[in-house]
């Protein structure tokens, strides 16, 4: 059986941080309130040219209304990338809304990115990785091929309680919220949801979690393999080699660093104390295992029609 990779990026510009860990917003955005769009983009493109990768990213669809942004992903377009839905303004808690609004942020994401960018979105990742039945309801209803949005990882879930517990502490309100803990263990490799979503069914889209370890769920993902360094990062990846696919997940602010005019942010956003090369190193590690391990790089939309393929 072919055994699948795919690299994203979640295009979470720096506004969307300081929502997270209930921070003030400079006035008109500060130097760095673009820099996902205006820095890390460019230096994705420029790591994808290096390995010859094809990159999904998934973008929010107000900040496409930003001219220069849509520009640069009109070039990574021209360049055989791929641009998929991340929800219209980045609710954190898309799935307590209501149906209706739920489905602005869907339909709404979907047809500016459309507009925008002259192509049609066909997979979606929730903003904080939580989901939801009503979600999943709307992106069919948005002819949706997948979701992206699953990271089956109760160490993931915890370190997450941990650090929105850490915020009320200070007295901060993040915007931040977390699923349910039964999703955590949810299936690990691709398949059809059913109801509730971390169970397999029979809709119409695809899920795509993204990888955790076998046994110990732990995230493989661009937070964590920046944060351990090349050589932990290859035992990571080494340990999945048995698995069928790798949708290896990445921001945007795995692309910066506190050089970036990020100082601010770094108490919080602890991976840009790491330089950003460092973490190259450890991403470069990372991909090197998963060649290694067979995998073929591919898209998420590819996994998904893949996905589908098997079942015939």
């Amino acid at each position: 059986m072919e055994k699948l990779a795919a690299v994203s990026i979640d295009l979470d510009e720096v506004h969307h941080y300081r929502a997270i860990h209930g921070l003030p917003f400079p006035e008109q955005g500060g130097r760095a309130a673009r820099a996902v769009f205006e820095w890390a983009v460019p230096r994705a493109l420029a790591f994808a040219k290096r390995r010859d990768l094809v990159l999904t990213f998934f973008v929010v669809g107000d900040d496409l209304r930003i001219d220069a942004n849509a520009d640069v992903l009109k070039g990574a377009i021209s360049e055989g990338h791929v641009v998929e839905s991340h929800s219209m303004s980045h609710p954190y808690d898309l799935v307590r809304l209501g149906r209706d609004a739920i489905r602005r942020e869907i339909e709404g994401s979907f047809e500016t990115i459309e507009r925008r960018l002259g192509k049609r979105p066909q997979g979606f990742r929730a903003p904080g990785y939580t989901l939801s039945d009503d979600v999943l309801d709307v992106l069919e209803e948005a002819g949706a091929l997948f979701d992206a949005s699953l990271l089956p990882s109760p160490a993931y879930y915890v370190a997450k309680l941990a650090a929105l517990g850490a915020i009320f502490t200070t007295g901060r309100r993040s915007s931040s919220i977390v699923g349910p803990a039964r999703a955590q263990l949810g299936p690990t490799e691709p398949y059809r949801p059913g109801r509730p979503h971390w169970i397999r069914g029979t809709r119409r889209l695809i899920e795509i979690p993204m990888r955790v370890t076998p046994g110990a769920r732990l995230p493989v993902i661009g937070t964590s393999l920046g944060a351990v360094g090349p050589r932990v990062a290859r035992a990571l990846v080494r340990g999945c080699r048995a698995e069928s696919t790798f949708s290896l997940e990445l921001h945007g602010m795995d692309f910066l660093d506190r050089t970036d005019g990020l100082d601010d942010l770094v108490g919080h956003v602890t991976e840009l104390a790491r330089p950003f090369e460092a973490r190259r190193e450890a991403l470069d590690a990372a991909l090197e295992e998963i060649g290694a391990a067979g995998f073929e790089l591919t898209t998420l939309r590819e996994i998904a029609i893949a996905t589908a393929r098997r079942e015939h």
